[in-house]
């Protein structure tokens, strides 16, 4: 079958690599028809490199049709149409039945002392083919696959339903740590297509939305769904002030990051990224043990969140941060009483919550309006790229294979 692979950082191509099959008795294959690329994936194209092998297949962000189950799986069906779930779970375990799928106890990458395995994701998470690819071979089939109606036959199109596989239950995920009172106000840092996703959650929750981004085409796509965007072009202090400006001097109820490790703004994110660059030409092993012991992400987006948010309030961690030994302002976060909440998705346990919202055919939450760019898998190394560079618009490309 024909996959997008992972060949060095900012280098990816698409390969003929062996077809999956049937391995352990709970697998399923699944023939994918749409699948997108994520923030995260830039992650692995740019940052965590190190932790990547020459020929990984990538993608964590796919749905498509049952091509073969093993025998232990009983609620799917050959035909049955299916949304996969980033993270890799059982749902039977002490973690999945807690409702923290993404820390399955069966999938947990013991010699990395990582969380629950993802497709796609580098051997931080046990180096599972991904689902930028023809064909994938999904583990735990008879819990993680989210079966959805066939298309043309009461189902609707793709587009409805892709964005369950991990952006949309990760914003969710981060409003609900938010914790914002009723008709209090949330600020989303990062307009990218989880922040687009944890702003509109916001604003159907009843809570006013304030939005940060520097691009414009990002701040648009929020307008659109009555969320107040505010321009990110003169560095971190500007955004506090005017946070602060809108929320009668106190600060918004929460703040939620969704930027994470390659934030942009000030001399601090500067440093980071000089930080970074430098780890990439390291080799791997060494960059792995760097990564691991030194303060390498762009903690822009996080300081201005502890900044920004009043006293007593929230602090929601959706962006992703690689680093082991980042400083963060320890004696302002004790002193104003804030809490905090991160991790990964467990979307698993949001699904039954998401599932109504997104077949609602008033679209609610605008899945339909969060796509700008679609490209076939051959094209895939282009759209990356572009990604990366938020050129031509970028906001989210969806593959079709």
């Amino acid at each position: 079958m024909r996959a997008l692979t992972w060949q060095g950082k900012r280098s990816v191509s698409v390969q003929d690599v062996p077809d999956p099959r049937i391995v352990d008795p709970t697998d399923a294959v699944v023939r994918i028809t749409s699948t997108a690329i994520c923030g995260s994936d830039l992650h692995l194209y740019e940052v965590l490199g190190p932790y990547m092998s020459k020929g990984d297949v990538l993608g964590h962000e796919p749905m498509g049709v049952v091509e073969a189950v093993g025998p232990a799986v009983a609620n799917l069906q050959v035909g049955d149409r299916v949304v996969i779930p980033f993270n890799i779970s059982c749902g039977h375990c002490f973690m999945c039945t807690r409702g923290l799928q993404s820390q399955c106890e069966t999938t947990q990458v013991h010699e990395q002392g990582s969380g629950a395995a993802l497709f796609g994701f580098s051997s931080l998470y046990g180096s599972v083919p991904g689902g930028q690819a023809e064909y994938l071979r999904v583990p735990h089939a008879d819990y993680g696959p989210v079966k959805v109606g066939r298309e043309g036959d009461g189902g609707l199109p793709d587009d409805r339903y892709l964005f369950l596989s991990d952006i949309v239950p990760t914003a969710w995920q981060g409003v609900q740590y938010a914790d914002v009172p009723d008709g209090g106000t949330l600020a989303v840092l990062g307009l990218g297509p989880v922040g687009q996703f944890a702003a509109r959650i916001g604003r159907h929750l009843g809570y006013e939305v304030i939005g940060v981004d520097p691009v414009a085409e990002r701040r648009q796509m929020a307008q659109r769904h009555g969320v107040t965007a505010i321009d990110l072009t003169d560095g971190d202090a500007d955004v506090v002030a005017q946070l602060r400006e809108r929320t009668d001097g106190r600060g918004p109820d929460a703040v939620l990051d969704a930027v994470g490790m390659e934030a942009h703004g000030g001399a601090e994110g500067a440093v980071a990224k000089a930080a970074q660059t430098a780890v990439g030409l390291l080799p791997d092993a060494l960059a792995q043990k760097v990564t691991e012991t030194a303060g390498v992400d762009r903690l822009w987006a996080v300081r201005s969140a502890v900044e920004a948010v009043r006293r007593g309030g929230t602090v929601s961690l959706s962006g992703v941060y690689g680093g082991e030994a980042d400083p963060l302002p320890m004696k302002t976060m004790f002193d104003k009483q804030l809490q905090f909440r991160m991790g990964q998705c467990n979307v698993r346990r949001w699904i039954d919550d998401l599932l109504p919202l997104v077949e609602d055919p008033a679209d609610p939450l605008g899945v339909e309006d969060l796509t700008t760019h679609r490209v076939s898998l051959e094209d895939a190394p282009d759209a990356y790229e572009m990604f990366q560079e938020k050129r031509d618009g970028c906001i989210k490309v969806v593959i079709t294979p």
